[in-house]
């Protein structure tokens, strides 16, 4: 399929292109005026040329001793181009003709008026009762050179006229394309949370229908993430009272019942009740990472929130966390802080559940704001890796979880105009798991 092209350029290359054309035709037509009328002046000086010699002619003649001596007259200056006389009588006798006069170009002794041959234009006239006669000739050279002149020098402002038909058709253009250039840039600056309408007003009435129609389809699109959003987090919410409930009254079951069947039946229910409300929190957090919005009106300090982050899961963390902090100070980047929260806390509940037992997890935030967390591990296939980010996706490891977990950071990520790198093998390493994410630093 052909690439779309920039309709800009379409529209000043074409309409460019267009303004030569019809310039080289209205050329050629008046090139063709042009000669005509240059036809008619060059016939007007031939024929006024003639009126002028055949008096002096019959004068000259008629004053010699000898009138049928033929004589030769230098051209005058006068007569147009090149043009050449003959004077002959009746019978052909040539009595006066200029000095470079080409016999054979001229016609038949009694001609008159106009007639034209392949090389030249002639024009006959007679006196004394038609008993001299008078032949000038032009040749048509001539004429064609002074008709292409005149189409030259109506085409010479074509080397001005391109170029500046090219700047000006492409400043209007330009100006004439300004608000759909600003619309284009709105689109663009448009985060994927934001689905407010785009304003349309300034757009051409052409292209206006277009912009409705997005916009209509982004209202669309709106109402039914709300109202998936709406559900998620209602349905996650109004679960946790009674798993609560009921979690609590499986551990009273359990530790009244006796050692046996039913203690460890009371285990499992435990169990399943506690993947369950794990399962309703992490909805939550995907509904409040889709819905609310990541970002906050005053810069936070990343450095003083992964702390407490790190904190809270050491406490039940089965493996160390290494946690590095820069020594220069906070971290500031505006971006929520339980947003950030629920970003940290996921990667490395991510990494604990996946890393390799026994082995620490590594967490360090540069004074760039960049987020990585390391754990070891088996190295993941690519494809598998491009996957992960998607929800109720997980990996080919065997620990439990229901694949939202770097979905999630994926959606708070994109919300923050950060940006999450996935590698594995980790950087520097040659197994293990690494996420990084580069947070948008305050001020910049």
């Amino acid at each position: 399929m052909k690439a779309a092209g920039s309709l800009q350029k379409q529209l000043v290359y074409g309409l460019t292109l267009g303004i030569v054309v019809l310039w080289v035709v209205a050329t050629a037509l008046s090139g063709l005026i042009v000669q005509n009328r240059l036809d008619d002046a060059f016939d007007d000086a031939m024929q006024g040329a003639a009126q002028r010699i055949l008096p002096l002619a019959v004068m000259d003649i008629l004053n010699r001793e000898e009138p049928l001596t033929q004589q030769r007259v230098a051209p005058l200056n006068a007569l147009p181009g090149q043009v050449a006389y003959l004077v002959r009588d009746r019978e052909g006798t040539i009595l006066l003709q200029s000095r470079d006069a080409d016999l054979t170009v001229f016609g038949p002794p009694t001609m008159q008026g106009f007639s034209t041959t392949p090389t030249h234009r002639l024009y006959g006239a007679s006196a004394l009762r038609d008993t001299l006669f008078l032949q000038v000739a032009e040749p048509l050279s001539y004429r064609r050179k002074a008709a292409r002149d005149a189409t030259f020098a109506l085409l010479l402002p074509l080397l001005v006229l391109v170029p500046a038909s090219l700047l000006g058709v492409w400043l209007f253009v330009r100006f004439s394309l300004r608000s759909v250039r600003s619309y284009r840039r709105a689109v663009e600056a448009r985060g994927v949370g934001d689905l407010s309408p785009i304003q349309t007003a300034p757009l051409p009435l052409e292209i206006r229908p277009s912009a409705d129609a997005v916009n209509n389809l982004i209202d669309r699109l709106r109402r039914a993430l709300e109202t998936e959003r709406r559900f998620t987090a209602n349905s996650a919410h109004e679960l946790r009272t009674p798993l609560a409930a009921a979690l609590a009254q499986v551990q009273r079951l359990r530790h009244e019942a006796a050692d046996g069947p039913v203690k460890d039946r009371a285990a499992q229910i435990e169990a399943s009740l506690r993947e369950l409300a794990r399962l309703a929190e992490k909805l939550m957090q995907l509904a409040k990472a889709e819905g609310g919005s990541v970002l906050a009106d005053v810069p936070q300090d990343l450095a003083m929130l992964l702390n407490h982050v790190v904190e809270d899961l050491q406490r039940v963390a089965t493996v160390p966390i290494q946690l590095t902090l820069p020594p220069d100070g906070p971290v500031l980047s505006p971006i929520d802080a339980d947003a950030f929260a629920i970003l940290a806390r996921n990667l490395i509940e991510n990494a604990l559940k996946h890393g390799a037992p026994g082995r620490p997890i590594n967490v360090e935030l540069t004074t760039d704001a960049r987020l990585t967390v390391v754990n070891a591990g088996d190295v993941l296939d690519p494809a598998e890796l491009a996957q992960l980010t998607e929800r109720f996706v997980r990996g080919s490891g065997r620990a439990p979880g229901y694949g939202l977990g770097l979905a999630i950071v994926s959606t708070v990520a994109t919300a923050a105009r950060a940006e999450l790198k996935l590698a594995s093998p980790a950087t520097d390493r040659a197994d293990g798991f690494q996420a990084s994410v580069q947070f948008p630093v305050a001020g910049m």
